[in-house]
């Protein structure tokens, strides 16, 4: 039983670090913008999490939450490349948008790197805790 108790933690761990991690993110890339309030609230998260003992085996999820505002680039740009035209209230409007698919593939490889590694790092944890 405290095995799949260790397992929760961990992935809790992982779930603290990866917010982490998409809030810095986020509050670096819109630093003239929303990031003057996201900044500092993702730097005493940060903070917080490099200060517990145990929260280090989910740090793998801080890789993982970078590659969220990715995976929202591609979201944002789901209709493009190009000129997309939307009808409005009051005519139209137009935008430039970028291929969706290079911030996808970029998104879910950085997301999978994460886990990949957290998942690894935590199985060995797990067996060396278990075996002492």
């Amino acid at each position: 039983m405290a095995n799949r108790a260790t397992r929760w933690q961990a992935w809790a761990w992982f779930g603290a670090w990866f917010m982490a991690g998409a809030a810095c993110v986020v509050g670096v890339l819109g630093a003239l913008t929303i990031g003057i309030i996201v900044l500092p609230i993702a730097g005493a998260a940060t903070a917080f999490l490099a200060t517990r003992r145990t929260s280090s085996v989910g740090i793998a999820g801080l890789i993982s939450g970078a590659g969220v505002p990715v995976l929202l680039v591609a979201y944002f740009n789901r209709d493009g490349p190009g000129d997309i035209c939307k009808a409005t209230a009051g005519g139209s409007s137009c935008t430039q948008e970028w291929s969706p698919w290079p911030w996808l593939a970029v998104g879910v490889a950085v997301v999978v790197v994460g886990v990949f590694m957290f998942v690894r790092s935590a199985r060995q944890r797990i067996e060396i805790e278990a075996r002492s």
